[in-house]
Order: structure tokens, then C-alpha cells, then sequence
């Protein structure tokens, strides 16, 4: 089998779950993976012939994509801005939106890099948030609580990886009380509603930990007051909070803060859909 017969392979038995681009572009990932090759390599090499240990290994991987997979599972890995974070089935895979959410508080907050902050990440998952902050704010003392022992696991290795330290806390957050007192409270939390369930594709819902997808039944914005009750007692005078959220509940979500803090600010994302609340108390 050739390169180019992969190719073919890759659009062939994927072009139900995938457009034609996104085909061509997981060819180009799995020939990365598999034959450490880059694009440039492939383009210039497509009529070579590959053993068949690697035929055999696209051929699974194929299969495994077809059932709705997503990649980043398979390879083990993802890039979440601009670094590399390592992900399973215990860790919601990091969305660009959150990239957006990291991009705000950079941005916003260039003039305390420096500053020995303490930050909370509420729902750590991969810790791709509280990692990417702990090298944005290397002074700062940053601690990431979830209630899950096999995402937190995933956190630590990324921390390791990285070189950072983070205080990682497993604990039910809705149904803990908080001891320290915050400069920065960040989350992107669990915020679909499960009634939203059948508008979320297989490859998301079947393969990606549904307690980091979906808000605790008819309490869609549970996370949200916590948060908020939180902020009373637990966010310093001036401190900060940023969130994403869902973009179906945006004035809702903003309203929970209105009353706890002085400023706060509904952000659109990328898209123009209402994705984040950021606040000062």
C-alpha cells in the first residue's frame, strides 16, 4: 500500500463523520504519528510504499476514527495554547473557546505577571487553564480543585510536564467550602444542559467524560451560583473572576454576579456567541 491508497483511505471511510478537509488534515496528523513524517515529507512521497506493521496500524486507526473517536484521544495529546497537554478519556479535550478565555486574562492582565497572585481554577480537568496561567504568572500560587481523581491524575502529569506546580484538590466543589481567599477565581465548568444532550455529536457525548460536559440536572447554572456565592467570601477586594459559558444562558449567568460584584462584563467569543463573564469585585 502507498501513501497515497492511505489518503484515499482516510477520505473513503471517514467522509460520513468528516468534511473532506478535515480528512486530508487527520491523514496528515496520523502520517506525523505513524511515520514521522511531516506534510511537506508526505506531499513529496505519496507513491512510496509503507510496511505493513504501519498499514496495519492505519488501518486500526481508521477504524477507531470511523467509531466517532476523537483524534486527540487516540494520539494521547493535544496543543492548548501554543503547548502541549496530555488527554484521555477522564479529560474533556480543550476547547479554542478556552484558548479565548486564556487569551482575555492575558491580555487584561499583562501588568501583574509578575505579581504573587492567588488563583483558583474551578473543574481543572486536563489543567490545561491553571497550568497555562502558572507559565503566564510564574510568581503566582495556583491551586485547581475537581471532583475527579482520573482527570486530576491527567492534571499532575501535565503539571510535570510543564514544570509547574499547582496544588491540585479533589473535592466536590458544589458541596465544598473554600478556605483561602482568592485574587483570581477562573472556571470553565460543566454548563450544557443535559436537555441539550441530543444536540451534542457522539464523537463528544460517547467519548468525553459527560461530568465535565453536562450541569447537574435542572441546575444548569449550578457552578455559576457557587461561583458567585463564593466571590462574597472568597475574592479579595478588587479580585477577579473569569468564566466561560454557556452562550444560551449569557444574561442569566451575568445576572449572578451583578449583585457580588462591582463591574462585570458579558464577552463574546470568536464566533459572536456570548462565551464569557469576567468580573472585579
Amino acid at each position: 500500500m502507498t501513501i497515497n491508497q492511505v489518503k484515499n483511505l482516510f477520505s473513503e471511510k471517514l467522509q460520513s463523520l468528516y468534511t473532506s478537509a478535515e480528512c486530508e488534515e487527520l491523514f496528515f496528523i496520523f502520517c506525523e504519528k505513524i511515520l514521522n513524517l511531516n506534510k511537506i515529507d508526505v506531499r513529496s512521497q505519496l507513491e512510496n510504499s509503507i510496511s505493513a506493521e504501519n498499514q496495519k496500524e492505519f488501518l486500526k486507526t481508521i477504524s477507531i476514527l470511523k467509531e466517532g473517536k476523537p483524534y486527540q484521544q487516540i494520539l494521547g495529546e493535544t496543543y492548548f495554547y501554543g503547548n502541549k497537554f496530555f488527554v484521555d478519556e477522564n479529560v474533556l479535550i480543550p476547547r479554542p473557546e478556552t484558548e479565548e478565555l486564556i487569551e482575555l486574562i492575558e491580555s487584561r492582565l499583562s501588568h501583574l505577571k509578575k505579581e504573587k497572585l492567588k488563583i483558583l481554577d474551578v473543574g481543572t480537568g486536563s489543567g490545561c487553564i491553571s497550568i497555562s496561567l502558572a507559565k503566564i504568572f510564574p510568581n503566582a500560587e495556583v491551586s485547581s480543585i475537581d471532583i475527579s481523581e482520573k482527570a486530576l491524575n491527567v492534571a499532575q502529569k501535565n503539571a510535570d510536564f510543564h514544570k509547574v506546580k499547582i496544588n491540585f484538590i479533589q473535592k466536590d466543589y458544589l458541596n465544598e467550602k473554600l478556605d483561602e481567599i482568592y485574587d483570581i477565581i477562573v472556571s470553565n465548568p460543566p454548563y450544557i444542559d443535559v436537555l441539550e444532550k441530543e444536540e451534542i455529536s457522539h464523537s463528544v457525548k460517547g467519548f468525553e467524560p459527560n461530568i465535565a460536559l453536562f450541569a447537574p440536572e435542572n441546575r444548569v447554572l449550578a457552578f455559576y451560583e457557587k461561583i458567585a456565592q463564593d466571590s462574597e467570601n472568597h475574592l479579595k477586594k478588587g479580585g477577579l473572576i473569569f468564566l466561560e459559558i454557556n452562550q444560551k444562558l449569557g444574561k442569566e449567568t451575568l445576572q449572578l454576579f451583578q449583585d457580588v460584584l462591582t463591574k462585570s462584563e458579558l464577552i463574546k467569543d470568536l464566533s459572536e456567541n456570548d462565551r464569557f463573564v469576567i468580573g472585579e469585585k
